[in-house]
């Protein structure tokens, strides 16, 4: 059986990597969204922009990182975050930084194209983790397990976002045409569409990121107030997301009443978007 100092030393380098990108990029991240730009309120506003506080999740997933950052030398957490992991947790921290700041400064597009890259390297994690490391302790739930399912879930409302911002109106200046209410209403039922994913993903379902999905929903509805069509739609599809929170949240507590932990993806059921 490894000893302690084994479980510190194994994989010392890519231990260090992680911590310096995690301070340097993920850092560096936390500063621009909660830096004195007010960057949310200065933005590009489009059609499916979410209230500023939707950004509030970032904040608790690089909190839950850092516990993860912390727990890669611990044991269970070696063997999850180093030899599962490995260098994908680097790479993401390296894309997200780029992509937030890039998003920061208004170069749209270009964002997008790294939205894509981030939510391509958060679902192979999560794949990772869901399929091949279900959680054999409570830190493996909560520093693993939780903050890549709140991850996978907020990229997938982001690359949403950075494409209307990229490609769409602004809302500020140009009216809704007909065209922009058909793709916004697609976009809010891709959300909803993915939360019942989510939480039907396992026999417990992914909780936490049907949770991300219904908070960015509730997030849209509370900023959209016209045109009507959006609003209401807004508002419809996120009483949906509720619906499928409280399937996951009513799966996860029968597990755990049966002695379970933890959410597995089923050998049938793959990822939102393929690694």
């Amino acid at each position: 059986m490894p000893s302690h100092s084994s479980a510190w030393t194994d994989g010392l380098f890519l231990k260090i990597i992680n911590v310096i990108v995690y301070f340097l990029f993920l850092g560096s991240n936390i500063y621009t969204v909660a830096g004195p730009t007010d960057i949310y309120y200065h933005g590009k506003d489009t059609y499916v922009t979410p209230a500023p506080w939707a950004f509030l999740i970032w904040s608790l997933i690089h909190l839950l990182l850092l516990g993860t950052i912390i727990y890669q030398f611990f044991e269970g957490g070696k063997q999850v975050i180093i030899d599962g992991i490995s260098w994908r947790l680097p790479l993401l921290a390296v894309l997200n930084a780029v992509y937030v700041n890039l998003w920061a400064r208004h170069y749209f597009i270009v964002a997008f194209i790294f939205a894509l890259f981030v939510s391509s390297a958060v679902t192979h994690i999560y794949y990772i983790v869901k399929k091949f490391h279900e959680p054999q302790s409570v830190a493996d739930e909560i520093f693993v397990h939780l903050p890549f399912s709140l991850y996978h879930g907020w990229t997938t409302v982001l690359v949403i976002l950075t494409a209307f911002e990229a490609f769409g109106v602004n809302a500020a200046v140009h009216p809704a045409g007909v065209w922009t209410k058909v793709f916004v209403f697609l976009a809010l039922f891709f959300l909803e569409a993915t939360a019942a994913t989510y939480a039907f993903s396992s026999a417990e379902g992914d909780l936490p990121a049907s949770i991300a999905i219904a908070w960015s929903l509730w997030a849209i509805f509370a900023h959209q107030r016209h045109p009507a069509f959006i609003h209401w739609s807004a508002l419809a599809f996120a009483i949906l997301s509720l619906v499928w929170v409280v399937k996951a949240a009513i799966g996860v507590g029968l597990k755990l009443r049966r002695g379970g932990s933890g959410i597995s993806l089923d050998e049938e059921r793959a990822p939102l978007i393929n690694p």
